[in-house]
Parts: structure tokens; sequence; C-alpha cells
């Protein structure tokens, strides 16, 4: 384990950030074309050295290079002449690369039971009666064995469900037309924005983003963005089960010398635009809680007013790049952003964040002590990896060897909600189901015992029926005293936050 300090940046003297408080979460930001992702990268590889694995999506595709010696470029020669850093050698990083889409690197799938209703319904932009019909769905999925994996699953449930309504008034409450079709909807636009390739099997076992290679270095996660942000909201709430589901699995760690995972946020306006109260009341406790598990959080993200305050105030690594003011509300963001850094006697900070050159900073990190240290203007140090895209055959070579090869290249569909649906729709091609549990409001739920699951190549293992049952246990019950109890067992925290089962 190498916890020496993280040579971040360089003005008259070193400017450091301590492993040990690169878990109190950070924030980068800063104008379009001023450096950011340079910053990232330096950062990303920095972790990885000292043998922290790190999270990053790649939204411009020039994070790759990431994976290959640098050094080469004439403005790095002259950065690092610039900054007489006699100790600069290049080294590329291990990487593995990810991808929801599966065209630029392995892909990342979770179910649907997994994802939970709440994000859910913000991905389908509901209001809060479809989110409620929604609810409904999962919970009826839950109480009758019906495996909800993918879209299809829930698509055939929700027709179901509406088709059946006036049979699941009384247990369930109403589930009225309107939202079965605005659900609908959405499902479909959903899908043609590619959020099928998303949902399914192989799900994606998170403790692969925990990896070291055989020199002790940590793995750096490039999940491919680019394609992806085009549905933002699917890519925000994407990367926020990620960080739900990462604080769920982890036990907690106190203190660390170094933190167990970097998860860098780029773009983070998306995560909080249009985001209900509720939901932003979740996110915080996502951000403050998860630093317990040794797991640091870095947004990325053009202006600090695109977090709101109360996750800002829970970033203690900043790192600050021009901003332009060209109007009266810039000049607020900039005035706004300057308050938030610990003063330095020697320049106006207000000042100096519209000064700064491409490559430069304000930089303010915590002390040793937890205390946020003087914000210093500073050159950000060059990566010591490859600035810019790779070749094709660079990645192909590269997700061929990965740790990760084969294990979620290919889909697995397994029997689930759809295909039990199909089978009671159409009868001669099924056997003939056992009698029903008494109360049952349809022939599905007539107690049935489900197939067992096919075989699937390596990766996360799917939940077993009863391990399905216990999660539909924690998602319905309904008295205050099961939900702390499901809560303390099951859960934890985010149990009651988001909704969806966990990985056993």
């Amino acid at each position: 384990m190498n916890t020496t300090p993280i040579h971040l940046a360089q003005s008259e003297a070193e400017v450091f950030l301590f492993p040990q408080m690169a878990s109190r979460h950070g924030l980068i930001a800063g104008a379009t074309g001023t450096g950011k992702t340079v910053t990232l990268q330096v950062l990303a590889e920095s972790f990885s050295a000292r043998g922290v694995p790190v999270f990053l999506a790649d939204v411009k595709g020039d994070l790759a290079g990431i994976s290959q010696p640098g050094g080469q470029s004439p403005k790095v020669k002259e950065r690092v002449a610039q900054l007489r850093l006699d100790s600069y050698t290049p080294a590329g990083c291990p990487v593995i690369f990810w991808d929801v889409f599966g065209e630029q690197g392995h892909p990342v799938r979770t179910t649907i039971s997994e994802f939970g209703p709440l994000l859910l319904a913000r991905l389908l932009q509901l209001n809060d009666t479809q989110a409620g019909v929604l609810n409904l769905i999962f919970k009826i999925a839950d109480e009758s064995g019906l495996l909800l994996l993918d879209l299809k699953d829930l698509r055939a449930l929700a027709q179901y469900a509406g088709e059946n309504a006036r049979q699941f008034t009384t247990q369930y409450g109403n589930i009225s037309a309107a939202s079965i079709g605005a659900i609908q909807r959405n499902l479909l636009v959903l899908e043609e924005q590619g959020a099928d390739k998303y949902f399914g099997e192989p799900a994606l076992n998170l403790d692969d983003l925990l990896q070291t290679d055989s020199n002790g270095r940590g793995i750096v996660n490039l999940l491919a963005a680019d394609k992806l942000l085009q549905s933002p909201r699917l890519y925000a709430t994407l990367l926020l089960w990620m960080l739900s589901e990462l604080f769920e699995r982890l036990p907690e760690a106190g203190d660390l010398p170094q933190p167990k995972l970097v998860f860098f946020f780029d773009e983070a306006h998306l995560l909080f635009n249009e985001a209900p109260p509720a939901l932003l009341e979740k996110i915080e406790q996502v951000v403050r809680l998860i630093r317990s598990k040794g797991v640091g959080v870095y947004f990325v993200t053009q202006n600090p007013r695109d977090v709101p305050d109360n996750v800002l105030g829970q970033l203690g690594n900043r790192v600050q790049h021009a901003l332009r003011a060209f109007t009266p509300r810039d000049q607020k963001a900039v005035i706004a952003a300057a308050e938030t850094f610990r003063p330095n006697p020697k320049f106006r900070t207000a000042d100096a964040i519209k000064e700064l050159a491409v490559g430069e900073a304000l930089v303010s990190c915590l002390e040793e002590n937890g205390q946020p240290a003087i914000v210093q203007r500073a050159w950000i140090v060059p990566p010591r990896s490859q600035i810019g895209p790779i070749t094709p055959e660079q990645r192909r070579q590269l997700m061929q060897s990965s740790i990760v090869a084969g294990a979620y290249d290919t889909a697995i569909d397994r029997e689930s909600a759809y295909e039990r649906l199909a089978a009671v729709q159409s009868p001669a091609a099924a056997p003939a189901p056992p009698p029903g549990k008494s109360g049952s409001p349809g022939p599905i739920f007539s107690g049935g015992t489900p197939a067992a699951p096919r075989s699937r190549p390596a990766g996360r293992q799917p939940d077993s029926f009863v391990t399905m049952a216990a999660k539909s246990a924690v998602r319905s019950v309904s008295s205050s005293i099961g939900r702390q109890i499901a809560n303390q067992v099951m859960r934890g925290v985010l149990g009651s936050i988001f909704g969806g089962g966990r990985r056993r």
C-alpha cells in the first residue's frame, strides 16, 4: 500500500492531496476547455498507482489513453520542464472498459428488480400517481414470485396488471388504465434510447470494480459514456444506482489510510437536474454516509452552483479551473465559488478564477488534520499516461485480456415474468398450473414452483428464488416494526431509499 501524498499541482510550492483525506470527497469545476479532464486523469492515475481502484465515465471518448504510457506530447514536455519535475516517468494504468451498449467495453447490466421502483420512476419521468402504480406492480411481482429481469418482464406484468386491475383493487389499491398507459409509453421511449441493453443478465457484480492487478495497482474502470450521454437521465440514474449499490455492499470501514474506491461523477449537473426534493435528500445521505464505507466521490462539473449546497458542503477537496463571467449571473457564480475557499492573502480569489489559464487552477485540499488548506493558485501536474483516445485495435486487445473477459459479454435470458405470463395466456403451450392459493387474484398467482434457472457463465450468479422471496419480503413489509427490521438486517440505510433488491 502506497500512502504517499498525491502531487496534484505546483505553484511556488507543491500542492498535495493526502490519501487518508481522499474519501472526504471532492469537486473539479471549471468552464469547458479549461483542463478538468486532465485534472481528473491525473487524480485517477495517482490513485491507481497507490493501489486504489477507480471508476470514471469517459463522456468525451478521450480518457482511454490512461491505459497507455504518455509523456510524448510537446505540451506535456513543456509542462514537465516548466515545473521541473525531475522524477517524471511515463506510465499507463490497468484498465477495464465498460459500455452499456457493449460496443466499446464489456456490457454493464442490472435487473429491473435490483434497480428498484424509485430510480425507475425517475428514469421514466413518472408523476406521483404513476410512480405509485409502478410500486404496486413491483409489489405484485414480489408477492407472486415473478422475476423482473428486463424491460419485457416489466411490460408484460404492467399489461397483465392493467387488464386485471379489478382483481387487484382490494389487495393493492387502484390501478388506473391511464397510469398503466403512461408507464408503457415511457418504457417504449426508454427502450428506444437503448436501455433494453442495460436491463438484463448477467448483472454487473460490483466487486469487479474493486480489483487490483498483479503489481498491486488499482484497476481503472472506464465507462464509455459518449453515446450514453445522449440519454442524460439514463446516464445519471445509472451512476447513482452504482453509488447506492456500493454503499449497500461495502462494510463499514471508518477512517482508512486511503480509499477502497474513488468514484468520479462527470457531468454531475445531470444528477441533480429536475430531481424531486425527496431524491435530492437521499442523494445527500448517500454522499454523506458512503465515506464511512471507504468510497471517495468526486463530482466533475462546469460550475459549483450545479451541485446543491447540502452536497457541495461535503466536498472537502476542491480544484477550481477558470470560470468566465460574461453576464451578471456568471459574476455572481464566480463570487459564490470564491467564497467557498479558505482565502489566500497573496491574491483575491474571485479575480483569480477569471484569470486562470488552461491547466491552471485554484486548489484547496484537506490537510492531514482535516482542515481545508489555504487556496493555492497552481499548475496541475501533467499526467504520466497518454492524453487522448486509443486506437480500436488497442481497445480490442485490452478487452480480450481483461480479468472479466467472457463474464458479461453474452446475455442470458432465463425464465422470468414474461415467460410465466406468456404461458398463462397460452395454456396449450404450458402444463396446467396446480390449484391456486386461497384468495389469489388470478391464475398466474397459483403458487406453482418456478423453473430452476439455467446455467450461466462466470460473473455474478443470479439470485435464488429463496433470495428473491426474501427481497420480496423486504419491499412488502408494511408495518413500521417490519420496516425497521428489514432496514437493519437486509438493506441498511439505502433499502428504504431506492427500493431495489439486494444481492447476496
